[in-house]
């Protein structure tokens, strides 16, 4: 019963607080800046007839101190305060690259690797068809080999990065292996 925060993104957050005033006893300053520059305090001024607030176009993974000022001309209220956290800003891997291709394998690598990323998910199987295979990789990594293919195949690739915070996003990218030595 106090002000907090919720929908919070990774540019946004919406504030919302107890109905303390009315549009006729008064109005809210409602002050915010980023805990490590409190000199960029920024202030806004909301009717005492609102009880949420959205702030958008912020930065993402910034700490802000917030505070709530009701503007009362019949009591006083003190200030409530909260501390929010924007969440890290997530785009899916931009590049996936095949390289060091052999007849049964080769390497894939992706781009950019994030502090915001679980895991990593690589899907692949063989074009045409519908059999894939799944390998798990730590969200520290950005590489993988795939091993035991088929020669001279067409691999569908997709790298897919799963967020903390459940999202997924994928991308995609096709590998060929090589010709077989003869006699293999």
């Amino acid at each position: 019963n106090r002000l907090h925060a919720t929908d919070v993104t990774s540019s946004s957050f919406r504030l919302t607080w107890p109905k303390l005033l009315s549009q006729e006893t008064g109005y809210y300053s409602l002050e915010y800046a980023p805990r490590a520059e409190p000199g960029r305090k920024r202030t806004r001024q909301v009717s005492g007839a609102h009880t949420s607030l959205v702030l958008s176009d912020l930065p993402p993974e910034t700490t802000y101190e917030v505070a709530l000022i009701p503007e009362s001309n019949v009591h006083y209220f003190p200030p409530q305060t909260t501390r929010v956290t924007t969440l890290a800003e997530e785009i899916s891997p931009v590049q996936v690259l095949i390289s060091e291709s052999g007849p049964h394998s080769f390497h894939v690598s992706w781009a950019p690797v994030l502090d915001s990323v679980a895991r990593y998910q690589v899907l692949y199987g063989p074009l045409p068809g519908n059999s894939v295979k799944v390998l798990q990789v730590d969200g520290g990594h950005n590489s993988t080999v795939v091993e035991h293919l088929a020669p001279n195949s067409t691999y569908l690739v997709t790298v897919t990065a799963v967020y903390r915070s459940g999202k997924e996003k994928s991308l995609s990218a096709k590998a060929c292996t090589q010709e077989g030595e003869r006699g293999e």
